[in-house]
C-alpha cells in the first residue's frame, strides 16, 4: 500500500509539471508576438526621431560654407540610407507591425512613411527627399552608403560644402 502512494506521487508531480510546462508554452506562444510588436514600434519611432536629429543638423549647418555637425547614431534594427544620387535619406526595417496603412505613402512633417507587406513581416520605410533644397554626398561624391545595425553608435558628420550655381547647398554626410 505504501509504494503504491509512492508512485501515485511521483506521477501526479510529472503530470503537474507538465501542465504547467504546457500553461508557460502557451503563454509565450501568445504574448511573444505582442511584445515583438510593441518593440518594432518603439524602434521606429526611435528610428524616426533620429532622422528628425540629422534633418535637423542638416538645417543648421545650410547657412554656412565649412560649418559642421556630428551626430551619433546607434541603429539596433534595420539600414539607414543615404543616397547621394538621389539626394534621398531613408530608413528601412523589416518589422512585424503595419507602421502605416500598407501600400500607401504617408507624409508627416517632410517625412514619407510607407508600409508594405512581406509574408509575415512588413518592410516599413521612412524617407525625406531634399533634392529641391540641397545635393547630398556620401564622402564628397554622389554614392549611397547604407549603414546597418551595429552594437556601438555610428558617428555622423554632416557639413556644408557650398553653395553651388543652381543655389542648392552641397551637404556632405560622412560616418567617422
Amino acid at each position: 500500500m505504501v509504494k503504491n502512494k509512492r508512485g501515485q506521487v511521483w506521477i501526479e508531480t510529472v503530470v503537474y509539471t507538465l501542465i504547467a510546462f504546457t500553461l508557460i508554452g502557451i503563454v509565450i506562444g501568445v504574448a511573444k508576438p505582442r511584445i515583438e510588436k510593441v518593440q518594432d514600434k518603439a524602434l521606429i519611432e526611435q528610428s524616426l526621431a533620429m532622422l528628425k536629429d540629422i534633418d535637423s543638423i542638416i538645417s543648421s549647418v545650410k547657412g554656412t560654407p565649412g560649418n559642421q555637425r556630428i551626430i551619433e547614431a546607434f541603429i539596433k534594427k534595420g539600414n539607414l540610407i543615404i543616397d547621394g544620387e538621389k539626394d534621398i535619406i531613408l530608413f528601412e526595417i523589416d518589422s512585424k507591425i503595419e507602421y502605416s496603412q500598407a501600400g500607401q505613402s504617408i507624409e508627416k512633417d517632410g517625412w514619407i512613411t510607407l508600409t508594405e507587406i512581406k509574408g509575415e513581416n512588413n518592410i516599413v520605410t521612412i524617407s525625406r527627399n531634399y533634392s529641391g533644397i540641397y545635393n547630398l554626398q556620401y564622402q564628397d561624391g554622389d554614392k549611397e552608403k547604407i549603414i546597418s545595425k551595429a552594437t556601438t553608435p555610428y558617428k555622423i558628420e554632416i557639413s556644408n560644402r557650398r553653395i553651388q550655381e543652381d543655389n542648392k547647398v552641397l551637404i556632405n554626410i560622412d560616418i567617422k
